[in-house]
């Protein structure tokens, strides 16, 4: 619960001060039931003239044009049309850079030059509904940053954490979410090096959700990024068992059983086999399956390398570990737009058989699922011998019983939040400009 919000929302509906500090007070007391009346209003009033201070301040500094389009309804996170949108608006933003990767090619990680190496760095968030498993939380997003770096094709050298919990968060949670990270971390020979531990909003968010991240660093001789991808390569698919997604598609819909079968390494092993190969040299790009399931990556590769990207569903369903993919089923998720963790690489196809023998070699299985054409940078998808449109939707697949509520909600126009996003990310590159140019002439 953010009291800060509570109170703008309050006053800016015309509520007098003393009455949004009673208002408030007790929404303190529902959160924090063993404070005391005197206490909750105390703190309830002094909200509510830090609020009112703060909406005395306004400059370009401090105020910022808004889209009048929320994350909710634009679908950012939800790793689908809107949220790919919005992430294209970063490198306008971001600017130009001499990076070997940078932001406006959409990759799994960014990379530059050091010392004759690539230097490779990529964070992820952990889940957002796995707060109350911090233990899995941290598993999870460990697994997710480390995969960023290898389909880089390169070897990940450092990892680092940032985690928050809310004002009633018990302290326990961050040494669960750390003993998580320490997993995957022992297990692969990657040290956790530094990190950082805050309260989500300080003192003005009550409750105990928990939020963070983890990053990583990695050092590569020889890159794989989506801009490698070409017409004529072939494209394949390891299985996959999910990750942070399917554990809480499974928690959150009553397969418990199924989280197990997330908890693997397999990935980061057959990643690990390929960068000792000689086999890596020849792979034009890898990533993973992940921003809105095949349906986003393969949408992304696409418009990144400028090619058309076909996937043949014939082999697809047996990529997909078969607990998982009876639970997907069972609650008609798509299995296509839900990330499923699995590899994919990219490579000529007189190279398959040589990285899929690296690959199953760990004891991963891989398979051959389409290829790559001259094409204005889509996907199509062949099913029974049908090309149709291979398109992520507006959000990744309904993975929850909430989800699957919010997907039946009617949002604004697509195209009209469009401008409005991309306005709002214009203006802030344009205050970026002043800024950089004031500084510099203050120089």
């Amino acid at each position: 619960m953010d009291i800060e919000e509570l109170t703008r929302r309050c006053l800016s509906a015309g509520t007098d001060e003393e009455t949004c500090a009673l208002h408030l007070r007790d929404q303190i007391l529902s959160m924090k039931p063993d404070v005391s009346s005197e206490y909750a209003l105390s703190m309830a009033r002094a909200v509510v003239e830090e609020v009112q201070n703060s909406n005395l301040a306004e400059s370009d500094l401090i105020t910022y044009t808004k889209a009048d389009v929320t994350m909710g309804e634009f679908g950012v996170g939800s790793r689908g049309a809107g949220d790919f949108f919005a992430h294209r608006q970063f490198p306008k933003i971001i600017g130009g850079s001499d990076a070997s990767v940078g932001v406006d090619e959409m990759d799994d990680a960014g990379a530059v030059e050091g010392a004759g190496k690539y230097i490779i760095t990529t964070v992820d968030g952990m889940h957002s509904r796995l707060s109350d498993y911090p233990f899995l939380a941290g598993f999870h997003v460990t697994r997710a940053t480390l995969r960023d770096v290898y389909v880089m094709g390169a070897k990940p050298v450092a990892l680092l954490s940032d985690i928050h919990v809310g004002d009633d968060g018990d302290v326990a949670k961050i040494f669960d979410y750390t003993a998580g990270i320490a997993v995957v971390s022992e297990a692969m020979g990657i040290p956790l090096v530094t990190g950082s531990t805050l309260r989500i909003g300080g003192d003005m968010v009550l409750g105990s959700r928990m939020t963070g991240c983890v990053g990583a660093v990695g050092i590569a001789d020889h890159l794989t990024a989506r801009t490698a991808t070409e017409p004529g390569d072939c494209i394949l698919m390891t299985t996959g068992a999910g990750g942070g997604t399917i554990a809480t598609a499974a928690i959150y819909s009553g397969f418990p059983d199924v989280v197990q079968r997330t908890i693997n390494l397999s990935f980061l092993r057959a990643c690990e086999a390929l960068l000792k190969s000689d086999v890596l040299t020849r792979i034009h790009t890898m990533t993973d399956v992940t921003n809105g399931g095949l349906r986003g990556d393969a949408y992304e590769m696409a418009e990144t390398a400028g090619c058309r990207i076909v996937i043949e569903e014939e082999e697809l369903r047996s990529l997909v570990d078969p607990e998982v993919l009876s639970m997907l089923d069972a609650l008609e998720i798509d299995y296509l737009g839900v990330s499923l963790d699995a590899l994919l690489v990219v490579t000529r196809p007189e190279d398959a058989d040589a990285v899929i023998d690296v690959v199953q070699s760990t004891g991963v299985t891989m398979k051959k699922i389409g290829y790559v054409t001259e094409g204005p940078g889509d996907a199509k998808l062949v099913t029974g011998g049908e090309m149709t449109d291979f398109i992520p939707r507006f959000r990744e697949s309904a993975y929850t019983p909430v989800k699957k509520v919010v997907d039946t909600t009617p949002h604004d126009d697509f195209e009209a939040m469009k401008k409005r996003v991309a306005r709002a990310g214009d203006a802030a590159r344009d205050k970026k400009e002043r800024v950089l140019a004031a500084l510099r002439q203050a120089e």
